[in-house]
């Protein structure tokens, strides 16, 4: 048997690792460990339950008031330990966090093969998102194996020199948890109205933090205020940064929900019933369009430009008036929306982990 660790720290990464740890748990060949850096502590833990499974080691890193690097500090103390004590033949990580960063460096420093799941991903920008695509770049310059989601993904890596043979177009593996997930019997426990449409939103990312998650805020304010006809439902962060924000403008409108952070299936449950999507989330621009939703992007830009060219997706960015145009003519143009709605999803057919198994598989020499 090859122990294989999987690194994960934020709920994004455990939704998309899941299928990758379940691959590697039912095969005959593999003794998985599941790491977690602790950076979205509770949210793991609830979110790897869902797909029936558990951290073996907790590395608890976070403090109050951490920076980046002290974050980083913590992990690579804790990570170094970890990996003496279990000697992986593979470390596998997924996007792009500090962990993941932090986890690749770790890995190359023990010369320990590691393989990027998600990789590709680009802005062109090394500072936006920060630190995402650095943690990205980083994790794609030591990575023996990496499994891009999307063609472009795919031809990114190769343009920047990686072997042919290092790079295996396999889809997205969050394509792999939705479906399992969709496929349940799931219900929605918001008091939410079927008479009206419904909006939701989720904006964290720290590009958006200050004026621009205020902009966004406003537009959403007056759209309730605007149309009697929308509700919006809102899983808040417990970042100060946009708590405190939304609870300033939102907290006293009728038809806003600010709820706590759901967890996937719920999350899940709330894009179903939602008529349009708007999020600065990755994950959610996946997942929404392989759900039939048209997704208002918050963000200038996105490292997930199929979305945008499949017309599943747009980018408005936090600007009040583009948000709110965009709301509008979706809700108003049955033509443009069941356009949007009805566009294929460009992340995957819902099969990416058995095929980085496989792959994996073969590059241990077992195949």
């Amino acid at each position: 048997m090859k122990n294989i660790v999987c690194i994960v720290g934020t709920r994004p990464e455990c939704i998309k690792m899941a299928p990758v740890i379940k691959s590697f748990a039912n095969s005959d060949w593999a003794k998985v460990y599941v790491v977690s850096t602790g950076q979205h502590r509770e949210l793991v833990a609830q979110t790897l339950s869902i797909f029936e499974l558990n951290v073996d080691i907790d590395l608890d890193v976070m403090q109050h008031g951490q920076t980046l690097c002290g974050l980083s500090s913590r992990i690579f103390e804790g990570i170094e330990t970890v990996f003496e004590t279990l000697n992986p033949d593979l470390v596998i990580v997924q996007g792009d966090t500090t962990s993941v960063m932090v986890a690749a460096i770790a890995s190359f420093y023990l010369q320990i093969p590691i393989a990027h799941v998600e990789a590709g991903l680009r802005t062109g920008d090394i500072k936006s998102p920060f630190p995402e695509e650095f943690n990205r770049i980083v994790a794609g310059i030591v990575s023996s194996l990496h499994f891009a989601p999307t063609k472009r993904a795919f031809d990114n890596l190769l343009k920047e020199g990686k072997t042919r043979h290092s790079v295996y177009l396999t889809g997205n593996t969050v394509i792999d948890a939705l479906l399992e997930v969709s496929a349940r019997d799931l219900h929605c426990q918001y008091p939410t109205s079927d008479k009206n449409d419904l909006v939701l939103v989720t904006a964290h990312r720290r590009e958006n933090f200050g004026e621009p998650i205020k902009n966004i805020c406003r537009a959403i304010r007056e759209l309730h205020d605007e149309r009697k006809d929308l509700e919006f439902v809102y899983p808040v962060h417990p970042n100060p940064n946009v708590k405190s924000v939304a609870q300033s403008y939102l907290g006293s409108l009728e038809r806003v929900y600010l709820i706590p952070p759901a967890n996937y299936e719920e999350l899940v449950t709330l894009i179903k019933k939602s008529r349009l999507v708007l999020t600065d989330s990755g994950g959610i621009q996946e997942e929404a369009p392989a759900l039939g939703k048209p997704v208002l992007v918050l963000r200038n830009e996105t490292e997930r430009p199929e979305a945008i060219e499949a017309n599943v997706a747009v980018l408005v960015g936090s600007d009040r008036i583009k948000i709110k145009k965009w709301v509008y003519q979706l809700l108003d143009d049955n033509i443009l929306y069941d356009s949007m709605a009805s566009g294929a999803s460009p992340y995957g057919d819902g099969k990416a982990a058995l095929r980085i198994e496989t792959i994996c598989k073969n590059f241990l020499h077992l195949a």
